[in-house]
């Protein structure tokens, strides 16, 4: 295993925006996230947590790619959901978070398995890519969490599976913070 090299915030999305302008090539993709961590003194502003729930902060979004950190209060989860079948990689940049992989097997009745169990992960624990999954930060790890989540092609809306009452629904996505001067486009 290599040793993570850390950069800012702002090289590692040049380094992003490196990788698509050549064309984006999933194997690289992961190659970089694999062998990159974010400097935590250039990721301190962008983090903003909100008792109870998960908070996106947009970094860099292009037709290509979006890059968003997600803070992750104790206790806060994610439902199963559904990346739109592009991929998606997440990476802990601070604190733990469990991951659970799912498939979907029908919509009528719905019937979503887990892939292989949950994966606890650390700082630098990746998943992905993955196109169907849960994320949550136990409140039994005991602190807030970090991470990084790299789309391959942005979308503003996402199916929420509801396990439990059999339903899937379509839900409008949302950042809390935006870079300063960003539009959406």
């Amino acid at each position: 295993m290599t040793t993570a090299r850390f950069l800012t915030l702002d090289a590692f999305t040049d380094e992003i925006k490196s990788v698509v302008h050549r064309g984006l090539d999933r194997r690289e993709m992961q190659r970089v996230l694999d062998e990159t961590r974010i400097e935590p003194a250039s990721l301190a502003p962008r983090l903003h947590f909100e008792d109870g729930r998960y908070t996106r902060h947009l970094v860099y979004k292009s037709p290509d790619v979006e890059l968003l950190i997600l803070c992750w209060s104790r206790g806060s989860r994610a439902p199963v959901h559904g990346h739109e079948g592009e991929l998606c990689w997440a990476r802990v940049e601070r604190g733990r978070l469990r991951f659970t992989n799912y498939r979907e097997t029908s919509r009528r009745p719905l019937r979503v398995l887990p892939v292989r169990g949950a994966s606890d992960g650390g700082p630098g624990y990746l998943d992905g890519p993955a196109d169907l999954h849960a994320v949550e930060n136990p409140a039994e790890f005991g602190a807030d969490a970090v991470s990084l989540h790299l789309y391959s092609r942005p979308y503003d809306e996402c199916d929420i599976y509801e396990l439990a009452a059999g339903v899937v629904r379509r839900v409008q996505l949302r950042y809390d913070s935006v870079p300063p001067g960003w539009t959406p486009g």
